[in-house]
């Protein structure tokens, strides 16, 4: 099973640049995309659709990215999700404190497509496609 990947970010020409960069996943590979505004609707699709991968904004309204992060590993339900925090906060004590979070990757942006698409295929484990 190809699984789901969530998109979380307020901007939404971040989520259009992400979700075309991930479309090849889709196109080949049967993974679903699906994407939220902010980080209360990031988390509440994290619940009801259990995706594999998110690639989740830290700077965002309502929560913020660390504070879904941090809700998403102390949830046993969900805890085993991948996340990629992918922001503009660039400063090792933002990444120290998303990796201390239980985040899988920290990427700053602006972000290489081609890197958002080999740590998708390497969190999904889609070595074939």
């Amino acid at each position: 099973m190809p699984g789901k990947i969530l998109i979380v970010d307020d901007e939404v020409h971040i989520r259009m640049l992400l979700e075309q960069t991930l479309e090849e996943l889709e196109e080949e590979c049967g993974v679903e995309i699906l994407s939220a505004q902010n980080g209360e609707e990031g988390l509440a699709v994290i619940q009801s659709e259990k995706p594999d991968v998110v690639f989740l904004d830290i700077m965002m309204p309502k929560l913020n990215g660390y504070e879904v992060c941090q809700r998403v590993k102390e949830d046993p339900a969900i805890t085993d999700i991948g996340i990629v925090l992918l922001t503009a906060k660039g400063q090792e004590v933002d990444r120290r404190q998303g990796m201390e979070l239980g985040a899988s990757r920290y990427m700053t942006k602006p972000f290489d497509p081609d890197e958002v698409l080999r740590v998708a295929k390497e969190l999904l484990h889609l070595d074939a496609c």
